[in-house]
């Protein structure tokens, strides 16, 4: 494994790992899709598909996007927004 780190499974899963580790640190699910893309790279490694570095790369970058904004679908934006109450709990 002299340079070809990207054709190893547990070398994206681990990046994934780490991924996920970070995104409980700053939370804000930036990290966790990069976290679903290195995983699912990783998967895709260990089952055998030989790609090369920038296929790797490609098809990591487009899961991990998929991913976050599955994550932004899911669990929304984060804008501030402030909670308008139209009526009273006692009504």
């Amino acid at each position: 494994m002299s340079g070809d780190w990207w054709t190893v499974w547990w070398v994206w899963m681990a990046a994934a790992f780490g991924l996920a580790i970070l995104e409980v640190i700053v939370p804000g699910y930036i990290f966790l899709g990069f976290a679903a893309g290195a995983l699912v790279v990783g998967a895709i490694v260990g089952l055998g598909v030989t790609m090369g570095l920038a296929g790797s790369l490609v098809v990591f970058a487009i899961l991990s996007l998929a991913a976050f904004i599955a994550l932004r679908k899911i669990f929304g934006l984060r804008s501030g927004q402030v909670k308008i109450w139209d009526k009273d709990i006692n009504d």
